[in-house]
């Protein structure tokens, strides 16, 4: 295969395969060269690739339904533009990696097929499409939904260089944004015609072979008057003309175009030389016909045509071939692997045929050159080619996210911080605890509780609580239900927090993660800190003492990171305790000496990776060294702090893009954009507000609110995570698409920032009107 474009490497092996394709298109049983291209591009790449999951969603022509295989699975119909938008929210919401299109401009319903326009502006996910007509001088109409078409779609393909060459220069397309994967051919063996001719009856017979649907344009009548000349010399030459007529123009016109054929053969007195073989045959069958056949014929009348399917296919087989110089004859025919005629010059085709057919030995050879050539264009290999081009696209798209049109011109509310909505919380909350995981905006039964999730739960929880602005008997009620699940989460034996539980209240493992034991104690301290409940202070006091000491064990920054943040709630409460103190120090001294270690002139960070969670360690240096006096501590938060945001702006952008989850960065690599966490977005507004009232500098401000907007759609994509209709918050950022799935931890990563932004405004406020007051 060869390629416009080389696209640009990547580290860390091969590109990602994608695993959901749906091709648009027509497919078999419609009878036309689109289907037939779409069926066999499909079955290609299922046979190469059989873990990947493709589908295909075909046009069906006015008045007209087809008995379709499985593999399709939703019919637009031409004419109706709402069925493509259906289309459209029907491939959004069965989240596919990728869709490719395949254009003509015939099949799409509207004014120059604009309806697919209806279609392709909707998508959230990348789009490949393959161009099977451009047009060197297109009208205004088939210019507009050319161009659109192209700036919608991540990569065009084209099929041969000429159609290459007018995209870039007719239509002004980037060459890097092109890739040339020639049509696809069937494997067949080189063989010999006569093998083949007595399925046909033409044993003993020269077979001269047209195939494909009948139009006017296809030039067979001028095969048809070369047959005189022909016969002078051959007088065992057959013409065989197999295909039925183009659908559109049956309707249009009946067979007016083959009676007219019929009748001129009959005129010529070579009728009983011509075959017409009108039916739309199997594959199987089609092959076999062009085996039988010693020259392949493609007459057509017309140069604008940059790819012939038929063509590829003779070439494919080890046809002599002999054609008039449409675009792609010329390519594909070049260094003598056919002949090329003049257009409507039927005595340049019968000297061409009476030519070949009279010297074996050039025609054997012409047919060993095509041979050797198309064994590059095999379906096999074109299946492969398209896939490593949806791989690319997908790659971009990742590394240069865009939004969807829709999304881009949505109005969003990016500048106001909204009020708090406690629906999703109740709703993902049950008798046990809150769950982990939801199935788009319902609760996902089937993957139960974490004690992660239940600790985020009552920091929120507890907070709401706390503020008279908010504080009422439901909050109370969830704050008391998530504090009973980190004492049943709690295993007294091992000193340790348990963190998946099943729905069925059974623990999935003896002993949670660091981490999950690190939210723990910052869930206690901060109902230490906060909660006037007595009771309730004594049974997260009587937790936090049994479960503290266990963090100065651990091996993990984050794990340090939450439980400073819990330890320094509690001694807020009860800064005498000497105990804490030392725990505190001691896990925020670990975090600063590995920062100093790993420290270097371009990485300001406490390890060679960025991973999750990343703005928590700046916040628990900051917090520690703040309460303790410690200067040095403050300065490496406040370092590493802004090395961060510096990394979560790609190449200088002001819009904030959180490290993905789907590789994280490293220090020696590169960094990944996607998948992007509402949790990242969450600690860097937590951070950044506490460097503000810290240091008082307004860019540490500007950076929480920038992340908060991230949130609201200042992102990637221009989508919003926090939905407002039922308090939740999606789950993140994917290349092409928003993670429609709003679960706990993204929630509650709303909904800490939310609180965080709400009581930064609220102490202005407050600071604002003292301020007045005073001056008064």
């Amino acid at each position: 295969m060869s390629s416009s474009h080389s696209p640009m490497p990547l580290e860390g092996g091969a590109l990602p395969l994608p695993t959901r394709i749906a091709l648009i298109g027509n497919h078999l049983p419609r009878q036309c060269g689109i289907a037939t291209f779409t069926t066999d591009l499909s079955d290609a790449i299922t046979r190469e690739y059989p873990g990947l999951g493709t589908f295909v969603i075909p046009v069906n022509d006015p008045d007209s339904a087809y008995l379709y295989p499985d593999r399709v699975r939703l019919e637009i119909f031409q004419e109706d533009e709402s069925s493509y938008e259906r289309a459209a929210e029907f491939l959004n919401f069965h989240g596919n990696d990728l869709v490719c299109l395949q254009h003509e401009y015939g099949i799409y319903g509207g004014v120059a097929g604009r309806y697919i326009l209806t279609l392709l502006r909707k998508l959230k996910m990348p789009l490949v499409t393959t161009l099977h007509t451009v047009l060197r001088e297109p009208d205004d109409e088939q210019r507009a939904v050319l161009d659109e078409i192209v700036f919608l779609s991540d990569r065009v393909i084209v099929m041969s260089e000429y159609a290459a060459g007018l995209l870039r220069a007719v239509y002004g397309v980037p060459a890097e944004k092109i890739d040339l994967i020639p049509h696809g051919v069937p494997d067949l063996p080189f063989s010999d015609p006569n093998y083949f001719k007595d399925m046909f009856g033409t044993e003993g017979k020269q077979v001269l072979l047209t195939f494909g649907l009948l139009s006017p344009n296809k030039g067979i009548e001028n095969v048809i008057r070369a047959l005189p000349e022909i016969l002078k010399t051959n007088r065992d030459v057959i013409y065989v003309v197999c295909g039925a007529t183009h659908p559109h123009v049956l309707k249009s016109a009946g067979e007016r175009y083959r009676n007219s054929l019929q009748r001129l053969a009959e005129e010529l007195g070579v009728s009983s030389h011509v075959v017409f073989n009108n039916r739309f045959v199997s594959s199987e069958e089609l092959f076999e016909q062009i085996g039988s056949a010693d020259i392949y014929i493609t007459p057509y009348r017309q140069e604008a045509q940059v790819v012939s399917g038929t063509l590829a296919i003779a070439l494919g087989a080890g046809k002599a071939v002999i054609s008039t110089p449409y675009w792609h004859a010329r390519e594909l025919l070049a260094e003598d692997r056919g002949l090329l005629v003049p257009f409507d010059d039927h005595q340049a085709i019968a000297e061409a045929v009476i030519d070949l057919l009279r010297d074996d030995a050039v025609r054997h050879a012409m047919r060993k050159r095509a041979y050797l050539y198309s064994r590059r264009t095999t379906w096999q290999k074109t299946a492969q080619a398209y896939v490593e081009c949806f791989q690319h696209a997908r790659i971009e798209r990742m590394l240069r996210p865009r939004p969807a049109l829709p999304d881009l011109f949505a109005v969003k509310t990016i500048n106001q911080v909204p009020d708090f909505n406690s629906g999703h919380l109740q709703t993902m909350t049950d008798d046990t605890g809150i769950l982990q995981h939801a199935i788009f905006s319902l609760p996902n039964y089937s993957e139960g509780y974490t004690t992660d999730d239940n600790a985020r739960a009552l920091i929120v929880a507890m907070r709401l609580n706390s503020s008279p602005l908010t504080r009422c008997e439901s909050y109370s009620a969830l704050a008391r239900r998530y504090l009973a699940f980190l004492w049943l989460a709690f295993n007294e034996q091992s000193g340790r927090f348990r963190n998946f539980l099943s729905y069925g209240r059974e623990w999935l493992e003896d002993v949670g993660s660091e981490d999950s034991h690190g939210r723990s104690l910052w869930a206690l301290g901060i109902v230490l800190a906060s909660t006037e409940d007595a009771g309730f202070r004594l049974a997260a006091g009587r937790l936090f003492e049994a479960a503290s000491a266990t963090a100065l064990s651990f091996t993990s920054p984050r794990a340090w990171a939450f439980s400073i943040l819990g330890m320094q709630g509690y001694l807020d409460k009860f800064p005498g305790d000497r105990h804490v103190q030392s725990y505190r120090n001691e896990l925020a001294n670990r975090l600063l000496t590995i920062y100093e270690a790993t420290r270097s002139g371009e990485w300001h960070w406490f390890e060679k990776t960025l991973a999750y969670s990343n703005a928590r360690l700046p916040q628990a240096l900051l917090v520690a060294g703040s309460s303790s006096g410690n200067q040095r501590m403050v300065d490496a938060g406040l370092e590493s702090l802004r090395w961060l945001l510096s990394e979560q702006h790609h190449g200088g952008e002001t819009t904030f893009v959180p490290i993905g989850s789907r590789g994280f960065a490293f220090a020696a690599g590169m960094k990944a954009r996607f998948d992007q966490q509402p949790v990242e977005a969450c600690g860097a507004v937590s951070s950044c507000l506490l460097a503000y009232q810290m240091t008082g500098q307004p860019h540490w401000l500007e950076e929480a609110q920038s992340a908060f907007r991230w949130f609201l759609g200042e992102n990637d994509l221009q989508v919003p995570l926090y939905d407002s209709s039922t308090g939740g918050c999606r789950d993140g950022l994917h290349p092409d698409r928003v993670n429609e799935n709003q679960g706990a931890e993204s929630t509650l990563s709303f909904l800490m920032a939310l609180l965080d932004m709400q009581d930064f405004q609220v102490t202005t406020c407050s600071k604002t009107q003292l301020e007045m007051s005073v001056s008064r």
